[in-house]
């Protein structure tokens, strides 16, 4: 059995946190339904065990007990904080984190009534996160680059995806004229770097919590100010961008590319899902086509 086909069950769990943390071992475990590149489980009421899971090395949850101690108490929004560190042992070779649970429901399963209030926090979220970072942040590797640079990244998709028809040309122009904006000249600023539905998590009709900073960078803000269109409701993007106040025309149009890329990467997903393909999930096809209608139909 290799390291990726390591079942992940509550009795694994708790054995882990008996030989590395006993006293969170009497709490209750359940399981989070979702996730990819690590698999979540609840501890208690304010607990979450995140296991790596399908993540080939353990950067990504390293990055996060590095920085999110950092970033938390700067944020007006919970994010997921690290409490314990889990090593690699014999029963599971890989790391795993205790961490505080962002309560809510993950808007890839819920939805926002409330889209001008939405704008409003997720504007206030991005100016308290989009701070210049320090000299020894991470650089983005597969991400933050300019759209100029995630050209065969948009191609792949572009050409995956199959019902685009009609929006072919209105999609493939918003991306070239993000490729033809101009780069950020601004220092690298902190980047959450992957916002899309999962990774949000909403109460009472708006946006309640921010999860998974794997992904996260120092370098182009444009990169999370797509979320005014993969995230927020039709006719709030206007609102998110006067209420944020600090992306001139360059960075929106830099976003607004990215946020048609995020869309159709949304859409190839939930393709794969109706295909039965591993990681597909099926409920990300219709959020990526509303995305990216609400792309075309800009600020």
């Amino acid at each position: 059995m290799t390291d990726t086909e390591i079942e992940i069950t509550a009795d694994l769990v708790r054995d882990l946190l008996r030989e590395q943390h006993p006293d969170l071992a009497g709490l209750a475990i359940r399981e989070v339904a979702g996730g990819w590149g690590n698999q979540m489980w609840r501890l208690g009421d304010e607990l979450a065990v995140r296991m790596q899971r399908m993540d080939p090395t353990p950067e990504l949850q390293l990055k996060e007990r590095r920085w999110l101690p950092v970033l938390a108490p700067l944020l007006p929004l919970p994010v997921p904080t690290p409490v314990r560190f889990g090593e690699p042992g014999e029963r599971f070779p890989k790391y795993w984190t205790v961490m505080t649970w962002v309560p809510g429901e993950p808007l890839d399963h819920g939805s926002i009534s409330r889209g001008v209030h939405a704008a409003d926090t997720l504007a206030g979220f991005l100016r308290a996160l989009h701070v210049e970072a320090p000299a020894e942040a991470p650089i983005a590797t597969d991400r933050g680059a300019h759209p100029r640079d995630c050209t065969d990244g948009f191609e792949n998709f572009f050409q995956a995806v199959d019902v685009l028809d009609d929006i072919a040309a209105d999609v493939r122009a918003v991306w070239d004229d993000a490729v033809a904006a101009r780069a950020w000249e601004g220092p690298p600023v902190w980047v959450h770097g992957d916002l899309h539905p999962a990774n949000v998590v909403v109460s009472d009709g708006t946006l309640s919590g921010i999860v998974d900073f794997g992904d996260m960078f120092a370098g182009d803000p444009a990169w999370d100010l797509a979320a005014a269109w993969v995230l927020l409701p039709a006719g709030t993007a206007a609102r998110f961008f006067d209420m944020y106040a600090h992306a001139d025309e360059a960075a929106i149009r830099r976003a607004r590319g990215l946020a048609a890329m995020k869309s159709l990467f949304l859409m190839l997903m939930g393709q794969n899902g109706d295909r039965g393909l591993p990681g597909g999930k099926s409920h990300w096809g219709p959020a990526g086509r509303a995305a990216l209608d609400r792309v075309l139909k800009g600020v």
